[in-house]
């Protein structure tokens, strides 16, 4: 089962690239500690131009993160629960960049929320880089202190970090 699911990404998007005019591999892996249902499907960039690269990634990741999304939505549609699976798309090290960026932003706004004990509201971002700041400060301890929220209507919804409610007392 798992080759199937990872099969099918991978020639998913290999149909999507070369529709597309793009001829390329694409690796796949699980990564380590992942959920068993999780997959990353690399897009090789040793036959790409850096205007393929540039134009597969979009301005701030649109791009990749829209073939990510189709990737998840039409492979899963229709599949039995056995059959779903989580599909990272990833490029030129972009995603390993993003998650440093975005771990930098986590920290600068969990030091300013505890400066001033206000909360922060970030920049927009994307459905799923919200969802992994929020997991950032749910599942690593020294941010026990914080919590998070979504706040806004897309595209300017905003992640905010606030100081977590202190437990009320009986």
């Amino acid at each position: 089962m798992l080759d199937q699911r990872l099969d099918r990404g991978k020639q998913w998007l290999e149909q999507l690239l070369n529709l597309s005019g793009i001829a390329t591999t694409i690796d796949t892996q699980q990564p380590e500690g992942a959920s068993a249902t999780n997959y990353w499907l690399t897009i090789a960039q040793d036959s790409l131009t850096p205007a393929q690269i540039e134009l597969l990634i979009g301005s701030e990741g649109a791009t990749i993160d829209a073939i990510q999304y189709l990737a998840n939505a039409s492979l899963n549609l229709h599949q039995e629960a056995d059959l779903q699976a989580g599909y990272t798309i990833e490029l030129d090290g972009y995603r390993q960049r993003r998650e440093i960026a975005l771990k930098a932003i986590a920290d600068d706004a969990a030091t300013s929320v505890r400066a001033n004990g206000t909360e922060v509201v970030l920049q927009p971002m994307s459905s799923a880089e919200r969802r992994q700041m929020h997991t950032f400060f749910d599942s690593d301890p020294s941010y026990g202190d914080l919590s998070t929220y979504s706040r806004g209507q897309e595209p300017d919804r905003r992640l905010v970090v606030k100081l977590a409610q202190a437990p009320e007392e009986a």
